[in-house]
């Protein structure tokens, strides 16, 4: 018998492969929203995530995922999962089973499941630590806006690529004081801003549709891995996103892996992401760009988002789930 040809590209049913794992993890976490218990609803979440990707067929590498191997014991950095064997398709995997697990456990807006399935090696390997980023959306020339530039001068870039005045820019931040300096000085040019009190790969994805989430620019402070995955989003529908790494500590230095020796460099994306990767986001919570998770006495409805790079293609999916009992 001969041997298959081996995969060398993402598969196209790969999308709905990775779109039901994100499905099945926000169902899970969304039984815990509103309940004021974070921790819960994490695990939770991580146990399905884990489950829903055994059964695709894919050898995936865990790159961006819950901590370190000794930190937590689903979806560790490093760690091995997927149907596939020896003989399937070879990823790397970014998860982030409850993007936002403050808004989860308040029922605030915006939690998602998310997750980035890439070819393997295309994703950059971050320490988990804090990432300096700046993203805008699809449409405008490369470089309109610079990590090293002053807010007045990228919103004032951006301001004229749109054709709007920067009173009609709306940037999204993180609600943080480290950020005290930063809402100032986007305050004084007149933008508009969103501040978040948590979900910061969600705040990045909300670039990609400044239609439907008004968002036109992501600014500030985040997490460092948090930052490779939202670069995955923008990847796929032509975005622009740079970063680089806070290394405020010691700690923090030690912990860079070590094909990381520029801890002060300044990542574009084509530097965080290469490659084919698919990627989807389920609402948890309702939100911006998606729906959260909707139960009712005979289905659950869930509401998702599916993009992939070579194709640039965006696909919203709507799903009901008559089969309750899977979810148990």
């Amino acid at each position: 018998m001969s041997k298959a040809p081996a995969r060398t590209e993402l598969d196209r049913a790969l999308a709905l492969d990775i779109v039901r794992v994100t499905e099945g993890t926000a169902v899970a976490a969304a039984l815990w929203r509103g309940r004021g218990n974070e921790a819960a609803a994490d695990e939770a979440a991580a146990a399905a995530m884990y489950g829903e990707l055994a059964r695709v067929p894919v050898e995936g590498v865990v790159v961006v995922g819950e901590g370190e191997e000794n930190e937590t014991p689903l979806l560790y950095i490093g760690e091995t999962v997927g149907s596939g064997g020896a003989a399937g398709l070879k990823v790397d995997l970014a998860v982030a089973p409850v993007e936002g697990s403050t808004l989860c456990a308040k029922a605030l807006p915006n939690a998602l499941s998310v997750l980035a399935v890439a070819e393997r090696g295309s994703l950059l390997k971050v320490p988990p630590i804090y990432m300096d980023k700046i993203a805008i959306g699809p449409g405008y020339p490369e470089g309109l806006v610079d990590l090293d530039a002053t807010p007045a001068d990228n919103l004032k870039a951006l301001s004229l690529a749109k054709n709007v005045p920067i009173s009609e820019i709306t940037v999204c931040i993180l609600d943080r004081p480290r950020h005290a300096k930063l809402i100032e000085e986007v305050r004084e040019t007149g933008a508009a801003l969103r501040l978040i009190g948590d979900g910061d790969i969600a705040g990045v994805i909300h670039v990609t549709e400044p239609r439907e989430t008004g968002i036109d620019i992501y600014m500030g402070i985040g997490g460092a891995p948090e930052g490779v995955l939202a670069a995955a989003a923008l990847a796929c529908i032509g975005g622009q996103m740079q970063g680089r790494l806070v290394t405020s500590s010691g700690q923090h230095r030690a912990r860079a892996p070590a094909g990381i020796v520029d801890l002060g460099r300044k990542y574009h994306m084509r530097d965080m992401v290469t490659g084919d990767l698919a990627f989807a986001a389920t609402g948890i919570t309702d939100g911006s760009l998606l729906e959260g998770v909707r139960f009712t006495k005979d289905a659950i409805f869930t509401y998702s988002l599916v993009m992939r790079a070579s194709t640039r293609t965006v696909r919203w999916i709507k799903t009901e789930h008559p089969d309750i009992s899977k979810f148990d």
